[in-house]
């Protein structure tokens, strides 16, 4: 649970909550855009030269359809909100988070008084230190994710991780250093916000996708995440009840490449970290990675990396 002190302050009656509750039972759309406009700007929110900030969700009010031109994530501190994202309606719990891209659109239904919520309103540029420290362990899932929300696209992401101590541990520390004019504000947000990217893409599983198409994608990306070295795309369709076509197709259209390629970067990108990380040997770490031919293995790892897998173990 969120703590106390931070919560108590959250839960003060802002102005416009104030002017709501008098009666006018609408948020003050100049606040959040330009007249006769749907999306939220950045502008009005933030101030000249901030990346990041918060404000506490307006409650009381229903929130009309709209868009934002910077990443937007709630977490909800205590009690629950209801949006409708890209059409779907997600009921947000005390600990869990929801991120929306630049396109995604939203509505929010009116919030009680104890229906705590914070947002974060972060321009994409913001992440960019995040995204450094997660270089070395990209992958297939990884990259769907970060593209998610640092592209100008429409995906929404719900991480149901109100039981991950770390992820809880990371949000309340954002919450925190935002809330106080501390020194080194933005680089300890950036940094803090690298390490909560790390928490939750060793979480996927507690992603939940609001379609079919996205549930499945995410679905094929963790089995691939799991079964790397003996993965087929026969198994994963078997086991998700799918034509094979039907999922090479959707695959591709949803990542931009076919399922072996997809296996492919993990298989590569695990051979690299074992090169750095372990002693296997060349031979071993090929075929821990799932590559019985060993010729074909130094060949793509060295089209992909420059250097051979001796090389890369030195540099």
């Amino acid at each position: 649970m969120i703590n106390e002190k931070i919560l108590s302050s959250l839960r003060e009656i802002s102005p416009e909550e104030r002017e709501i509750l008098s009666g006018t039972e609408e948020i003050q759309r100049g606040i959040y855009m330009s007249v006769n406009s749907d999306v939220i700007d950045a502008k009005k929110l933030l101030d000249s030269g901030r990346l990041i900030t918060i404000r506490p969700h307006t409650r009381f009010a229903h929130f009309p359809e709209h868009r934002h031109n910077y990443v937007e994530v709630v977490y909800m501190c205590k009690g629950t909100t209801t949006h409708i994202a890209n059409g779907q309606t997600i009921t947000l719990r005390e600990g869990e988070l929801l991120f929306f891209g630049q396109g995604a659109r939203q509505e929010i239904l009116p919030a009680g008084i104890d229906d705590i919520a914070v947002n974060f309103i972060i321009l994409p540029q913001f992440f960019d230190k995040a995204l450094e420290m997660l270089d070395e362990g990209e992958t297939p899932l990884r990259r769907f994710i970060v593209d998610s929300l640092r592209n100008d696209n429409a995906n929404c992401l719900y991480f149901r991780v109100a039981d991950v101590l770390p992820v809880q541990n990371l949000i309340e520390n954002l919450i925190w250093t935002l809330m106080n004019d501390v020194p080194n504000r933005r680089s300890i947000c950036q940094t803090t916000m690298g390490l909560l990217f790390m928490q939750l893409l060793n979480h996927t599983d507690k992603l939940a996708s609001q379609s079919t198409e996205g549930a499945t994608t995410m679905k094929v990306l963790r089995y691939i995440e799991e079964n790397y070295a003996s993965g087929t795309l026969t198994e994963i369709a078997e086991t998700l009840h799918y034509d094979l076509y039907g999922l090479s197709r959707d695959i591709k259209k949803h990542t931009g490449k076919n399922f072996k390629e997809l296996l492919q970067d993990k298989r590569l990108t695990q051979a690299a970290y074992f090169l750095k990380h372990t002693t296997l040997h060349v031979d071993e770490v090929a075929e821990a990675v799932g590559y019985s031919n060993l010729s074909y293995f130094h060949r793509i790892f060295q089209e992909r990396y420059g250097l051979t897998p001796r090389k890369y173990r030195v540099e």
